[in-house]
């Protein structure tokens, strides 16, 4: 089958690899129709971050078709529609059923997380629980609907996450920081939870537009100590709630700049610094949470239904489309901002 794989930083190739194969009892084979790069993809891409040459690759996001299953599988048969989430919570855990299978109990850290799933086949382990069956075939969905669903496997779950772990509520007012999918969805999740008012930090004019069309009352460009005046200055006071969706400590900061004392900062920008201390909080009383999305629950619970539904349009996020063939060219454009998230077909 072909696969991508990271050959160094600024270029992915397509291979020819083994196609995977049942290795658990709790595994599914999983013909890939749509996958997508993620911007959490981008930090390797452009830096290495210790990546091996011609290692599999990051992508962890995908829409697909279920070919084999193992035999303690009983939630999916051969032929289901599915989800294919990056996260693989057993469902049955502590962690799982307060919500939080994106940080499952029985599958701590990276055996909880998923990868290679630029490919034409996936093998996705622990499977029984965390796939997210969708109705009918893919035949049965316009475009605009595949990608509202894709967006499903990851970034409409993760902006989610973040307005949950802020306890966004109605009347809030919230700032969005980072323009991204995950910051767009955010937008989407906010509205959803009934924000009052809704600022999305953008400094661009295509992204600043989208946000506006998804539920975003106001867009600041500015950053630092002037962002956060004008933050203030459109709110009347600080935010009652952050939604950090960069995973820099500039964005951090920024978070902690825009809040009212008593705030409360949900972030699942992945983290790309060391010890962001949080002491310094303390007089403040800022409640902080996050981290990786309870992509099945949210899914399962109420985002599928949103979507189907046509609630909510989170598909927007892909403004291009490519072949596995091109997969370099999806990541280099957006790594240049020439597309806000790159879908890829198989």
């Amino acid at each position: 089958m072909k696969a991508a794989l990271f050959e160094k930083a600024g270029l992915v190739s397509v291979k020819e690899v083994e196609k995977p194969h049942l290795q658990e009892d709790d595994d599914v084979i999983i013909k890939i129709v749509r996958t997508c790069v993620c911007g959490s993809d981008l930090w390797s891409y452009a830096h290495g971050d210790n990546k091996e040459s011609h290692s599999v690759n990051d992508g962890h996001e995908a829409l697909g078709i279920v070919e084999e299953i193992g035999t303690a599988i009983t939630s999916v048969k051969p032929g289901y529609f599915v989800i294919v989430p990056f996260t693989h919570g057993c469902g049955e855990c502590d962690a799982c059923r307060s919500g939080f299978d994106g940080t499952c109990d029985r599958h701590q850290g990276s055996t909880n997380w998923s990868k290679g799933f630029q490919s034409e086949y996936v093998r996705f382990h622990s499977a029984n629980w965390a796939l997210v069956k969708v109705p009918g075939q893919p035949s049965d969905y316009t475009e605009g609907m595949i990608k509202s669903l894709l967006t499903l496997a990851d970034v409409m779950p993760t902006g989610y996450h973040a307005a949950r772990c802020a306890h966004v509520e109605k009347g809030d007012k919230v700032v969005v920081i980072g323009d991204g999918a995950v910051g767009q969805c955010a937008v989407i999740a906010a509205k959803m939870r009934g924000a009052a008012q809704i600022v999305l930090m953008s400094r661009h004019d295509d992204r600043q537009e989208m946000a506006l069309q998804s539920g975003a009352t106001a867009v600041v460009a500015e950053r630092g100590e002037e962002g956060i005046a004008k933050v203030r200055e459109i709110l009347g006071g600080g935010a009652d709630a952050a939604l950090e969706c960069v995973g820099t400590e500039a964005a951090f900061d920024q978070a902690l700049g825009v809040l009212h004392n008593g705030g409360r900062i949900g972030y699942v920008g992945v983290p790309h610094y060391n010890n962001r201390a949080i002491g310094s909080t303390f007089a403040q009383n800022i409640s902080i949470a996050g981290g990786s999305a309870s992509v099945t629950t949210y899914d399962k619970q109420l985002l599928l239904k949103a979507v189907l539904d046509a609630e909510i349009d989170p598909g927007r996020v892909f403004t291009e489309t490519y072949q596995l063939a091109d997969i370099n060219q999806a990541y280099a454009d957006m790594q240049a901002r020439k597309t806000i998230k790159s879908m890829v077909v198989l």
